[in-house]
């Protein structure tokens, strides 16, 4: 009792004269943490605040509750509100409440959202000009229409490649037994003077034909003998036919391949530009007809010089010549080799003929070219544009 008389006269003599002690002056004194304790517990409860502080960021702080209504303004201004000062002199001061209870992190994540500028999304959205958008059309148009390189390609190697082909076809039609039975049996046909039969003549000249198309050795040849036991075929001879089949062979092999290549070109055109096919085989045919007119015309003007020509471009001087008893000459006089060079040209010139009338470009087979070019590049745009 005595304690308390000395702390009201205490708080009594600190008020200034006139004025009235508050109710409330009389305040016992306590220990530091008990003060702090019994302080919070009289302070009033305060809402916690969902909004990020910003006045980390702003200079000048916005006037209390400016531009904010309701709830959160109260909140606002609760929160800004300065916290009694305590009325003992000894006390401390309370400790401020969390303003919000939010991270730092989420709100420097949320002020700089809102500071960063705005993308510039200006060139995503621009649009070439009235003159590029043209120029650009005019080109994909001219691409869709153009031949293509390709195209042009296959024409060109199958306008060569027909000539080849078809002369090795005309070859190998009259190396053959039939075209050699005709031969021999064809009125005219001049007898051999040195004693071969015609039954001979088909008999030896078949063992020589199937000698250029087997993969036989030169005995094949080499061990033959006639009827008085006597070697049929000299080494020179042999050696001759062998040369004969090396070139004949390599020039089949070549021409398959490149019929081979031809049925792959042709397949290419049918299906990626329409009448290249066409094009392509009346163009070999009209070189083919061009080039037989003029071996035909030289032929025709100097046999002999042409049949030498044409072994001195494949065979070595020397390796071809013969004497007239020897058996290749009697099996194929010179009048074998006009009759075989006049059917190879009869053929040649048929499938060129025939070639051309089928390939000629009329005015139907141009539209309709054309039209079916027109389909196909609108597939293709069609397809481009799904």
């Amino acid at each position: 009792m005595a304690e308390n008389d000395e702390t009201k006269q205490h708080t009594e003599a600190d008020v200034p004269a006139g004025e009235s002690a508050p109710a409330t002056t009389a305040i016992p004194v306590e220990p530091a943490g008990e003060s702090v304790i019994a302080q919070r517990s009289s302070l009033p409860m305060r809402r916690a605040s969902t909004m990020p502080d910003l006045s980390r960021f702003d200079d000048t702080e916005p006037a209390k509750g400016a531009g904010v209504t309701g709830p959160a303004a109260a909140a606002t201004a609760e929160q800004s509100d300065p916290e009694p000062a305590s009325d003992s002199v000894g006390d401390s001061p309370a400790p401020r409440s969390s303003v919000s209870d939010q991270p730092e992190s989420s709100s420097s994540a949320t002020s700089g959202t809102v500071d960063d500028p705005a993308p510039d999304t200006a060139a995503l959205s621009a649009r070439p000009s009235e003159e590029e958008a043209k120029r650009r059309a005019a080109e994909r148009d001219e691409a869709f229409t153009s031949k293509p390189v390709m195209a042009r390609v296959f024409q060109v190697l199958i306008a060569g490649f027909f000539p080849i082909m078809l002369l090795a076809a005309a070859i190998r039609a009259v190396t053959s037994p039939l075209f050699l039975w005709v031969e021999y049996h064809r009125p005219g046909f001049p007898a051999d003077s040195f004693g071969f039969s015609t039954d001979d003549r088909m008999t030896y000249g078949s063992y020589t034909v199937d000698y250029i198309l087997n993969w036989a050795s030169p005995r094949y040849l080499g061990e033959l003998v006639n009827s008085d036991g006597d070697q049929l075929f000299l080494d020179s001879e042999v050696g001759h036919m062998l040369d004969v089949k090396v070139v004949l062979v390599i020039s089949f092999a070549v021409a398959l391949a490149m019929f081979v290549f031809t049925i792959a070109a042709c397949w290419y055109l049918a299906r990626t530009y329409p009448g290249g096919v066409r094009r392509g085989l009346f163009a070999g045919a009209l070189t083919t007809l061009i080039l037989m007119i003029a071996l035909t015309v030289t032929a025709i003007l100097g046999w002999q010089t042409f049949f030498t020509q044409v072994h001195a471009l494949f065979f070595a001087d020397g390796t071809w010549t013969f004497r007239a008893d020897d058996t290749l000459i009697r099996l194929f006089p010179a009048q074998f080799w006009m009759d075989a060079a006049i059917t190879v040209a009869a053929l040649v010139l048929i499938v060129t003929v025939v070639t051309l009338v089928l390939t000629w470009p009329t005015k139907g087979r141009r539209d309709r070219s054309r039209l079916a070019g027109e389909a196909a590049q609108q597939r293709r745009l069609d397809s481009l544009a799904l």
